[in-house]
């Protein structure tokens, strides 16, 4: 517009000092008109600096549209396998020596007491006088010595203090002992307990005295 502007103002000027003086006067409302087109011009070409100077409006920028998060959905754990018994082995079961028949694994050094006499219990009066008879029997599986003593463990004591030295008994054997007893002279009950050395078995007597 600037550059159309100033060449139409030059050659107006020119224009009018170039003129004879005879030309008459312009009449005036052409006069006006040309200065508003000019005051126009001059106008728009003031608003396109201004337009040209100004920063282009700012554009908002839409922010982002928030995504919701979506969790995983939770997975069902899955049931444990209930837990299967397991049968235990059965013992092992050693044959018995001589007998045909089972039994548990017999000790190296072992021994038992069979045949006792008097029965468990067996009532007697008071200072009464009975034999007590013992066979013990050799129940292991290695040999045991002669000379392990047959002596009093604990109890009351139905007879004298003895000792006995026994014979050697291999697997199997059996040696049977005698003593001279004498029931007490209180009732009630009585145990007596023996003891082969070594503490491979307990031969007793239990009687009961009653007036």
């Amino acid at each position: 517009m600037k550059k159309i502007l100033l060449p139409a103002i030059a050659i107006l000027i020119l224009l009018a000092a170039c003129a004879p003086a005879q030309v008459p006067t312009p009449d005036s409302n052409e006069v006006a008109e040309l200065v508003a087109t000019s005051v126009a011009l001059t106008v728009a070409s003031q608003n396109l600096d201004t337009a040209e100077a100004e920063p282009p409006p700012a554009t908002e920028t839409p922010l982002p549209t928030a995504t919701e998060a979506v969790l995983d959905t939770p997975t069902a754990v899955l049931a444990l396998d209930t837990p299967t018994a397991i049968p235990l082995p059965s013992p092992t079961v050693v044959s018995g020596s001589g007998t045909g028949g089972g039994s548990s694994a017999r000790p190296e050094y072992s021994c038992d007491s069979m045949r006792r006499r008097p029965f468990d219990n067996t009532v007697f009066k008071p200072n009464d006088r009975f034999d007590i008879k013992w066979t013990i029997f050799n129940n292991g599986t290695r040999t045991l010595r002669a000379g392990l003593d047959l002596k009093f463990s604990n109890g009351t004591k139905l007879m004298p203090d003895t000792i006995v030295e026994m014979p050697e008994l291999k697997p199997g054997d059996q040696f049977q002992v005698g003593f001279d007893a004498v029931a007490p002279a209180k009732e009630g009950t009585y145990i007596m307990v023996y003891m082969v050395e070594g503490q491979l078995c307990y031969p007793y007597t239990a009687i009961k005295v009653e007036k």
